[in-house]
């Protein structure tokens, strides 16, 4: 069969022969759609904190496809040699959801990751309270717009979007208020802190010193230093390491979690996945889309400009 092949740490994948898998091991899958998410660049890398060390690799976590009683679903792919971006990949039935006939396998791949993301964290590693309010971290990305949303669908009473430069669909996504990054740092801190004086939640895709300069603007500000305030780290997109301020662990009630794979079982994971699934078919979760034959993912491998997703296709 044909795959995505990585053969060293770092390079573009190569549009490859590959072994086809063994059924005796799971259920052959055949790929419909696979989406080239940042956590999927990362993992072809070898620098993800779930990367093995096995190469010859087919890089994909996830992705649609035909089961073998014909069926489709969506699949959710644990940490093998053999991901999605392959002719057939190999499954396990447990982590796979069945989607109605005319679901759209492109729509699914595209947003399931980065839906995904906030939506665990919201009902897996918190209880979100009804009304409460969120701060999204990186809200200009698609895992951050679509956490905009996804707080709103979760009962969230209010929003505000926090990102680069800015972004006239994060109002549409349901966002109430947006604090740019970009500009005056003073003003930066300002507006920070006021929108945060009374918020409940953080969810962050950023990390790094941005984090640590959100929590020196936040936590003096807060209107009500005893109302709990909850930091959910999910993403690394502005570093790896934030050096967070002792003081904030002390002046206010901050709670900082994680998200993500091995911090959420995998049956969590797991458990989530249909009704996921059910609001992207109903078209309340989008993300932008560039559909690109497999064949060609040394073309498509590296970043471009805009937030379309990739996702591949046979």
């Amino acid at each position: 069969m044909k795959a995505a092949v990585v053969t060293a740490w770092g390079d573009t994948p190569r549009y490859e022969d590959y072994p086809e898998p063994a059924s005796e091991r799971g259920a052959v899958v055949e790929v419909l759609a696979a989406a080239l998410h940042p956590r999927v660049r990362s993992q072809a890398a070898g620098s993800h904190y779930s990367s093995t060390d096995e190469l010859p690799m087919v890089p994909g976590i996830d992705g649609v496809g035909r089961m073998p009683n014909g069926e489709l679903a969506y699949f959710l792919l644990g940490d093998a040699a053999l991901g999605s971006m392959a002719t057939r990949t190999l499954v396990d039935p447990r982590r796979a959801v069945t989607l109605p006939p005319d679901a759209d396998p492109v729509a699914i791949a595209a947003a399931m990751n980065p839906a995904m993301s906030s939506w665990v964290a919201l009902r897996r590693r918190i209880a979100l309270a009804p009304g409460a309010a969120v701060m999204v971290l990186g809200a200009t990305g698609n895992a951050g717009g679509l956490a905009i949303r996804v707080s709103r669908l979760l009962g969230a009473g209010s929003v505000v979007a926090v990102g680069r430069g800015s972004d006239d669909r994060l109002a549409a996504l349901g966002a109430d208020a947006f604090v740019s990054l970009d500009g005056d740092p003073a003003a930066y801190e300002q507006a920070l802190g006021a929108a945060g004086a009374r918020v409940d939640v953080v969810v962050d895709y950023l990390w790094g010193q941005v984090t640590a300069d959100a929590l020196a603007a936040i936590i003096p500000r807060r209107a009500d230093a005893s109302q709990e305030l909850t930091w959910i780290q999910i993403g690394s997109m502005a570093g790896l390491e934030a050096p967070v301020p002792s003081a904030a662990l002390r002046a206010a009630r901050l709670s900082i979690v994680g998200s993500g794979q091995g911090s959420v079982p995998t049956r969590d994971i797991a458990a989530e996945i249909g009704e996921l699934a059910g609001a992207i078919i109903r078209g309340e979760l989008t993300v932008e889309t560039t559909v690109a034959p497999l064949a060609n993912v040394e073309q498509w491998w590296a970043p471009r400009e805009g937030s379309a997703r990739v996702v591949f296709v046979p």
